[in-house]
């Protein structure tokens, strides 16, 4: 195996280049090679763990927040459906790369594995976009909601958030080409991989100005809303006309706040390995073993932190939203009690046509005894 699909094998974004000329793989019996022994084991079992929870849980959220159709609703909830079926595509892909995983990185899918190549790695992109975009609308529809209430009735429409929400979903999936333009299945001598072609600086180039743009600059506008939204909180608290109102107010800021330090906690190490890789391919410093371990081992583990939170936020919604909670518990009474009245019409059913049936055993049984009297 030559050092570029050694260190394609790592991360499903596969951040690395063949650095120098074909000689290089002479010196590979001097390069360190990856600590993380058993990944082909504890991977599989973290992508399956996430897959099963994600889809269960995602799943969960669309049902509970459609039930209520347009009446009870509340503005950030277009939001939160959104953001779950975002996450719900991307768990669907995850049994291909935990099947992936356990061939030790090879991606061994027949003939339409170069297609199920490109579009899983597109499908993660496109989630990676979408996710940040849509927590960054929600930390904006908090501002409003809080500090900007009265001169935002327009923004906060529900026309106007659904603009929103399509302009979200095309954007990522503009931002998602490259992942699709630039994976490929590759074949190598110890088997066919799906890697990415790292050899253009272009690309590099891009990814790293893609990062800056999808991850630092939604942050830096996420911590600016907050920062106003409690600046303006322990201001006006003391003042705050209709208390109730404004505890509402706290307890959506506060959840919404939840669903994002989890989102930046699982995402950060990911694109801190992702730059750094970057950085040092575009760099003129020259390393013959390519990617070093420690960078490997680190984007492997903040791959699967980052693969994480697309099983995370249901649980958030679950414990920290009353709001979600009570509509649960409605879809679940309501479902109750279809189900209780079912079961009584059935055994209605089933009472009347026993009566009915006895009632024809006796008749025939009289009208058999009358035949014998006579």
């Amino acid at each position: 195996m030559d050092s570029y699909t050694e260190d394609m094998l790592y991360d499903y974004y596969n951040y690395t280049e063949s650095f120098g000329d074909g000689n290089v793989s002479l010196f590979l019996d001097d390069c360190p090679s990856s600590h993380l022994r058993g990944s082909n084991i504890f991977l599989p079992v973290v992508y399956y763990i996430i897959f099963f929870t994600g889809v269960v849980g995602n799943l969960f959220v669309i049902t509970v927040m459609c039930s209520k159709g347009q009446r009870g609703g509340r503005l950030v909830d277009t939001f939160i459906v959104n953001l779950a079926m975002a996450d719900l595509v991307f768990v669907l892909t995850l049994p291909l790369w935990a099947h992936s995983a356990i061939q030790d990185g090879q991606w061994d899918f027949g003939p339409a594995g170069n297609l199920l190549c490109k579009f899983s790695s597109y499908i993660i992109a496109v989630n990676r976009f979408s996710n940040i975009a849509f927590l960054t609308c929600m930390s904006v529809d908090r501002y409003l909601a809080v500090v900007k209430l009265m001169d935002s009735r327009y923004l906060r429409s529900s026309s106007c958030i659904r603009c929103t929400c399509t302009a979200v979903w095309v954007s990522s999936l503009v931002f998602g080409i490259p992942s699709w333009v630039y994976r490929d299945v590759t074949l190598s001598g110890d088997g066919v991989f799906c890697v990415e072609n790292n050899s253009s600086p272009f690309f590099l180039g891009m990814s790293l100005a893609i990062t800056l743009l999808t991850f630092v600059f939604p942050v830096l506008i996420i911590v600016l809303c907050y920062g106003t939204i409690v600046m303006h909180l322990n201001k006006h608290c003391v003042a705050a006309v209709n208390p109730r109102a404004e505890a509402r107010r706290r307890h959506s800021v506060k959840m919404v706040l939840s669903i994002i330090v989890v989102f930046v906690v699982s995402w950060l190490p990911f694109n801190i390995f992702k730059t750094i890789i970057i950085g040092s391919q575009l760099s003129v410093v020259y390393q013959r073993c390519g990617v070093p371990p420690w960078q490997k081992d680190g984007i492997l583990i903040s791959c699967c932190l980052a693969f994480i939170n697309s099983c995370v936020n249901p649980v958030i919604y679950f414990f920290l939203d009353h709001h979600f909670r009570r509509q649960a518990k409605i879809l679940y009474t309501t479902c109750r009690g279809k189900q209780k009245v079912q079961q009584s019409h059935n055994s209605s059913a089933s009472f009347t046509n026993a009566g009915t049936s006895e009632s024809f055993a006796t008749t025939g049984g009289r009208r058999t005894q009358l035949h014998v009297i006579q």
